[in-house]
């Protein structure tokens, strides 16, 4: 079962950092994940989120790993919905993945998610260190320990999630409404058999078997 909470309150384990960061001085805390680094095809999207710091009761916002998809898309209604919050999402195309690599076009959607908040004085990433203009803190395993990076999980979950399912209208031979451009066996299948489209990343294998032309990044099984 799903780890979801009905509420979270200012009390809670998971706003611990973003409290701790109050007491340092910031206020507009910024949680940043991201969503779509290991799939074949389509964008990576980040997701940048300042949870309102005055509310007593959010969202019960979880790991997005950790929901399904339902839930998922009913917590991203509530953030979207919640007085005072600020959310900004930016997605990079195959194309700017296959010209930067995922771990540049990666990094470069945070900070453009990060730049596209109203206001912010300190961010939390998940991960692994990520330079932004603005003081910063990475926290591994982050979606499941600060409410404002698993507020941003979810939201570029749900953001990637229904540009894959777009795709798939525009190309229903690969079947991106379900596997959301991951290698599925499903996904192999297809792409052996119709080869790449104009969605693929050319940069990873096994779509770069197909063109052996350009150059390779491989596949991230995350």
């Amino acid at each position: 079962m799903a780890q979801q909470r009905a509420v979270l309150t200012q009390d809670d384990e998971l706003l611990r950092s973003e409290q701790q960061l109050r007491t340092e001085g910031f206020y507009w805390i910024a949680g940043v994940d991201e969503a779509g680094r290991g799939p074949l095809a389509g964008p990576v999207t980040a997701a940048a989120v300042v949870l309102p710091p005055d509310v007593p009761a959010l969202p019960g916002v979880f790991d997005s790993k950790q929901l399904s998809e339902a839930e998922r898309e009913e917590l991203y209604q509530e953030l979207f919905s919640l007085p005072g919050i600020q959310i900004s999402v930016v997605s990079e195309s195959a194309a700017e993945i296959d010209r930067l690599d995922i771990l540049r076009a990666t990094h470069q959607a945070m900070r453009r998610a990060v730049a596209g908040l109203e206001k912010a004085d300190f961010v939390l990433v998940d991960g692994l260190p990520v330079q932004f203009t603005l003081p910063s803190r990475n926290l591994v395993k982050g979606d499941a320990r600060s409410a404002s990076i698993a507020a941003a999980s979810i939201v570029a979950k749900v953001t990637r999630d229904r540009i894959m399912m777009e795709a798939d209208k525009s190309y229903p031979q690969y079947g991106f409404a379900r596997h959301k451009g991951y290698g599925t066996a499903e996904h192999l299948a297809a792409l052996k058999k119709y080869g790449p489209s104009p969605i693929h990343r050319k940069s990873f294998r096994p779509v770069y078997e197909l063109l052996p032309d350009t150059p390779v990044q491989g596949t991230l099984d995350f």
